[in-house]
């Protein structure tokens, strides 16, 4: 189950394309939906497929338009790369001057391409 401090309930007919939803218990950004016409009992269905924003892994879920689904509360925070340490931490910087040292530089092609542009001078911001 959910952890109340982590989502928030929102009527899943207020939900969008772009945005966030728990979708069978992983946080997934919404990356298409539809909603079915009333039926019989009344209530209107919506399909939601989700993207998880770890993994790129997609799921789906069929909810009537009027229950709560679970929401969790995504945070985004942009740093300044630094420099990159030869054991492969990241040292970056936020808008305040506040450090944070304790990423490592991604492993496979994402790496390879920040280490790269790192090496060349480019100045990049990393989103976590």
């Amino acid at each position: 189950m959910s952890n109340a401090a982590h989502s928030y309930p929102q009527q899943c007919s207020a939900t969008r394309k772009g945005g966030y939803i728990l979708v069978k218990g992983f946080p997934c950004k919404v990356v298409a939906m539809s909603t079915s016409k009333t039926g019989k009992h009344g209530h209107a269905k919506v399909s939601i497929t989700g993207q998880d924003i770890f993994t790129g892994k997609k799921y789906e879920m069929i909810e009537s338009s009027t229950h709560n689904v679970e929401v969790p509360n995504v945070a985004k925070h942009e740093y300044q790369l630094i420099d990159i340490e030869d054991e492969g931490f990241m040292s970056l910087m936020d808008d305040d001057g506040t450090m944070k040292e304790d990423l490592k530089v991604p492993e496979g092609e994402l790496g390879e391409q920040i280490q790269a542009e790192f090496d060349d001078g480019k100045e990049l911001l990393v989103t976590t």
